[in-house]
């Protein structure tokens, strides 16, 4: 049996004896003794249901869901109830982390998911629970990363179209964790990017510069890494390092082109470009150099020490060409650029392949 006790200072609680005869008690607080009393009767119920070793039936078991976690625990710990199972309250770094556990992507691209990953930890906390997100902590985390700040004494700013990578990024992570069920719903979900393409680094390359610069290469291999850029709008350097002269449709006048970055999208792992009148004779020379038993059409660059960007750098200079951002970006939007003038635009996207 179970009995009321009232303290000196008008709290209360119940007593009881367990099945070892230890005497116990749970405090109840300042309450009435109406409800001090009805809670007596649920203590007695509970240890007639442990002491019969028999489940809790709806009513109890209804009324046990409903007391609050303190007072669950005060029952939990006296031994009347089992501890309930807390469930694991998923934080901004757990979801981070487990983001960039399970991303399979190439190693740049990993890098660029991890700045995206590094401002939201450092800005959200590491410890914060999702659940506790709202919109507001994705519009002010936006506006953080989007704001001019002080580095070693220098103003610097992220470009909009850095900023809306990121913004992508953000809301493909928190798009997962509800897919995951891990939350209801995104905070990102609204969240603006804007445009992802910077018009103050587009540029476009001319044919008279084009004739300097491959005039100015060093050798067959280096005009081909050029020229394919250029003219089949190819990705350096990795659609070019894959190029074999199997590859090569010299009759049709084709060639077969093989991207990693594409790979994930379906029916986008190889498109055919066509092998423009400016490419040909630059592939026919570097054919005709190529040793027997030769595969790759420009073996230089499966060479890791290769430093494409610094090379270039310097053949632009030697040509007396003005130098342009994203250099290898530009030649293969340049080559878009000339294609699409001339050929339907749907053509043209199965030439040039996906965005990414």
């Amino acid at each position: 049996m179970a009995g009321v006790s009232r303290d000196a200072n008008g709290t209360k609680r119940v007593l009881f004896t367990d099945g070892d005869g230890e005497r116990k008690a749970v405090r109840l607080g300042a309450v009435s003794v109406k409800a001090a009393e009805t809670f007596q009767l649920r203590v007695e119920a509970l240890l007639q249901d442990k002491e019969l070793g028999r489940s809790h039936d709806a009513e109890m078991s209804a009324w046990l869901r409903d007391r609050s976690e303190r007072m669950y625990d005060r029952l939990a710990h006296v031994g009347l109830v089992e501890p309930r199972t807390k469930a694991t309250v998923v934080t901004i770094g757990m979801l981070l982390d487990r983001f960039n556990a399970t991303a399979v992507v190439k190693s740049s691209t990993r890098a660029a998911y991890k700045q995206t990953t590094d401002s939201l930890r450092d800005f959200l906390g590491a410890e914060t629970p999702l659940e506790l997100l709202t919109p507001a902590h994705a519009d002010n985390w936006r506006k953080s990363i989007a704001e001019t700040k002080i580095v070693d004494n220098k103003e610097k700013k992220l470009a909009a179209a850095t900023v809306a990578k990121r913004v992508h990024v953000a809301r493909a992570i928190f798009k997962r964790a509800v897919r995951r069920g891990l939350i209801t719903s995104s905070s990102f979900g609204d969240l603006r990017a804007g445009a992802q393409s910077n018009p103050d680094r587009a540029y476009y390359i001319t044919v008279e510069s084009m004739r300097s610069i491959l005039a100015a290469c060093p050798d067959d291999q280096w005009r081909a890494i050029v020229a394919l850029s250029r003219y089949a709008g190819l990705r350096c350097p990795s659609e070019i390092v894959a190029l074999r002269w199997g590859d090569v449709n010299w009759e049709r006048g084709r060639l077969t082109v093989r991207s990693p970055k594409t790979a994930g999208h379906e029916g986008h792992a190889v498109r055919m470009v066509p092998i423009a009148p400016e490419l040909r004779p630059i592939l026919l020379a570097l054919f005709d150099q190529a040793e027997a038993g030769s595969e790759m059409v420009v073996p230089r660059l499966r060479d890791p020490r290769m430093n494409l960007r610094t090379h270039f750098q310097r053949i632009i200079a030697k040509a007396g060409v003005k130098p342009w951002p994203r250099l290898f970006h530009n030649l293969r939007a340049s080559c878009a650029t000339d294609w699409v003038e001339r050929f339907p635009a749907h053509v043209v996207a199965g030439w040039l392949g996906p965005a990414r």
